[in-house]
């Protein structure tokens, strides 16, 4: 017997173009008790359906024993919402503003000289105009204005235009 007609439904089926019609030729051809070898690895395939069907069925009466067991089942206690107030809800930002307030105060105090020989700012201020001056950055009108005396010598300064 030739079996060229399965066969190439088979190839349709494999490339999903086969109809319902033709898919229920293939289920009744492998149903047959006798079919060719090498055909013989896709029955369980097509017979799979019909097989299941009659082997695991739920029953007529299977609604009426889930809706007996749901209804057996004690009622488990009810669980009441708990409040939270907004203190509670920020409290979680309220500790990262701490640990961030902690993180820039440790920041802050290690940028400052842990010993106490640290210089006076307004004295290295008014040490900073005591360095001679480059010439070259300097116009000649300002070289007339800069004098050789440090900033910080205030005192000496009426005394030197004194004696000018």
């Amino acid at each position: 017997m030739d079996y060229k007609y399965i066969e190439q439904l088979l190839e349709r089926y494999w490339a999903a173009e086969t109809s319902l019609e033709e898919e229920g030729i293939l289920r009744a051809f492998f149903s047959q008790k006798e079919i060719p070898a090498e055909l013989e690895q896709y029955r369980a395939l097509f017979n799979y359906e019909s097989e299941e069907m009659d082997a695991h069925h739920l029953g007529d009466d299977f609604d009426a024993r889930i809706l007996s067991m749901i209804e057996e089942e004690e009622p488990q206690a009810t669980v009441k919402a708990r409040e939270i107030s907004l203190k509670q809800r920020l409290m979680p930002l309220f500790k990262a503003a701490a640990v961030v307030a902690i993180i820039l105060t440790i920041g802050g105090a290690l940028q400052r000289p842990w010993d106490a020989s640290w210089n006076d700012p307004r004295v290295e201020y008014a040490n900073s105009y005591s360095f001679a001056v480059d010439s070259a950055d300097v116009t000649p009108m300002q070289a007339e204005n800069i004098s050789e005396m440090p900033a910080d010598t205030a005192k000496a300064m009426p005394e030197t235009v004194a004696k000018d």
